[in-house]
């Protein structure tokens, strides 16, 4: 891959500042503090969220505290969604802090899966990534490590630990020089105004001529909708990690660089906010 370790640092150390306040309805024993906390982007709501969890818990009773869940605006938040795909979709023109709400009662069966521990989150982070090499490399990969380097890659994550989790993840970027890419782009694209969980095709970084693709080709052929015609007012924003990348951008170099831990190129489609 081509070595930008700037921009690897600035996604892995990208924060967003969060208000944490517990529902209205919960029964505590005592008035329940707002808890504040810089949110990574790259990770998850229930890696990141122990210290929120104890904080409220102090002040209810033990028989009212039942599977903690998060929820913005109204919207449940789904944690098997890294932090900033959250931010991006629902959240991304507020002001900050963002500001979520914690619930431990009612669980929302139909819009969240259940999160019992870190194995749950490790075994989904972990399919995610075998998931993507299936695309890039056909599993050779991450088939070739051993055990050791698969919890490398979650301890990297689950620690906050940028050096220990690219010494391994490296591999995964990596690709043959004659090949000029990977054989496929793993990525998903939301939508903020649809039901439809996410897009996702497959989409070759490299053209049949050679030229290299860009995000606005990927645009073009998986939601052709996202892209603003040339005499049309722009209605959307393209957002991957809180930035409006230029669709120019060849998305070989966007998968390699500004990709979750997961592999996964994570792209949000917003309106465009009108003020």
């Amino acid at each position: 891959m081509t070595d930008d370790k700037d921009v690897l640092r600035d996604v892995w150390f990208g924060r967003i500042p969060t208000c944490f306040t517990l529902y209205q309805d919960e029964i505590t024993e005592r008035e329940a503090e707002p808890y504040y906390l810089l949110l990574p982007r790259i990770s998850y709501l229930t890696l990141v969220t122990d210290k929120v969890k104890k904080h409220f818990q102090k002040v209810m009773r033990q028989e009212e505290i039942n599977e903690i869940w998060f929820e913005y605006e109204g919207t449940p938040l789904k944690w098997h969604y890294p932090i900033g795909l959250l931010f991006d979709l629902h959240a991304s023109n507020t002001a900050l802090p963002w500001n979520i709400t914690v619930h431990f009662k009612n669980f929302p069966e139909k819009d969240l899966l259940h999160c019992h521990s870190k194995d749950v989150i490790e075994a989904h982070f972990m399919a995610c990534i075998k998931e993507a090499d299936a695309l890039k490399h056909k599993s050779q990969v991450i088939n070739e490590m051993q055990k050791k380097d698969h919890k490398q890659l979650w301890m990297g994550l689950q620690n906050d630990k940028f050096e220990q989790f690219w010494a391994i993840n490296r591999k995964l970027m990596e690709y043959p020089p004659e090949d000029n890419g990977f054989r496929y782009i793993p990525f998903r694209i939301y939508q903020a105004t649809t039901e439809r969980p996410f897009i996702q095709k497959l989409f070759r970084p490299i053209a049949s001529g050679g030229q290299l693709h860009t995000l606005g080709d990927l645009l073009k052929d998986v939601c052709p909708s996202a892209i603003t015609p040339e005499d049309g007012e722009k209605k959307t924003q393209i957002m991957i990690h809180g930035i409006e990348p230029m669709l120019e951008t060849p998305i070989q170099w966007l998968s390699e660089h500004m990709s979750y831990p997961d592999n996964f190129l994570h792209i949000s489609i917003i309106p465009r906010p009108t003020d």
